[in-house]
């Protein structure tokens, strides 16, 4: 995705030439800058709309979840603060009662109950936390991936007030200090923004699965949604699979097996 010296070069003289002859030429050098830093990298993986079934048979404990959890935070530089009102959260654990509520009941097995459920962004696809964004720093790719920019956002927390899953967090304070170890590929914040889960789309960009699948053991399936023959729509058409607060109209992207032997 990067320029070579040539194409600098190449555009560069046609700068040049823009700068003497005209609109034609300054065209011209736009559409070439724009083509340079479109172009996609070959090993990008891509989807129609991306998707994860988070499949609670492999967590059994909150220490399956934490691999996972010590896996994104680590590579996407989210600092971690005792408070737990100023904590900064992109994939934790729930109970049952707080993933699912409404859909919890007096009969409900212990095992269900008291499980910790991995929780997340569930990249809607008819986010709500999108259509409250006054500067349009939160918005949906077309992949079905739900990003936040940064350095549009201006900390009004609209985004956190609509969406209906705690899923942003919001930097009360510089959260560089907070940071055990800095990991230089990828952006640190700074105060008064809000931050979230952007399922990994630096590594999707360059052929890599998000971080908390690889280290998941299997528990975390993701793919295109819209491809019948992906892994993620092979586990959807062979498990029941729940989604949380569905009735809200928000269509949720990530799906949970949580039924099976292990619960019976």
């Amino acid at each position: 995705m990067s320029m070579n010296r040539r194409d600098f070069l190449r555009l560069a003289g046609i700068t040049s030439i823009a700068t003497l002859g005209g609109t034609t030429a300054l065209t011209l050098v736009r559409k070439n800058i724009e083509a340079s830093q479109m172009t996609p990298e070959p090993k990008a993986l891509t989807g129609k709309r991306w998707g994860m079934v988070v499949d609670m048979s492999k967590f059994k404990t909150k220490d399956d979840i934490r691999k996972c959890t010590e896996a994104c935070h680590s590579i996407h530089n989210v600092p971690t603060i005792a408070s737990a009102k100023e904590e900064i959260k992109w994939i934790w654990d729930e109970k049952f009662e707080h993933a699912f509520p409404g859909q919890e009941h007096a009969y409900i097995s212990d095992a269900i109950k008291h499980m910790p459920f991995i929780v997340l962004c569930n990249h809607c696809d008819n986010p709500p936390c999108v259509r409250v964004c006054p500067t349009k720093a939160t918005f949906k790719r077309a992949d079905g991936i739900v990003m936040m920019d940064m350095h549009r956002c201006i900390g009004c927390r609209f985004c956190m007030a609509g969406c209906p899953y705690g899923a942003r967090s919001f930097n009360w304070r510089d959260p560089r200090p907070f940071i055990a170890k800095n990991d230089p590929e990828f952006p640190t914040r700074m105060k008064g923004v809000v931050e979230k889960c952007t399922l990994c789309y630096e590594r999707l960009a360059v052929g890599k699965m998000p971080a908390c699948v690889e280290v998941s053991n299997g528990g975390l399936v993701f793919g295109d949604l819209n491809d019948p023959a992906s892994e993620v729509r092979k586990v959807l058409n062979s498990s029941f699979t729940i989604q949380r607060k569905p009735e809200l109209g928000t269509r949720p992207s990530v799906f949970y097996v949580i039924g099976g032997k292990e619960h019976a």
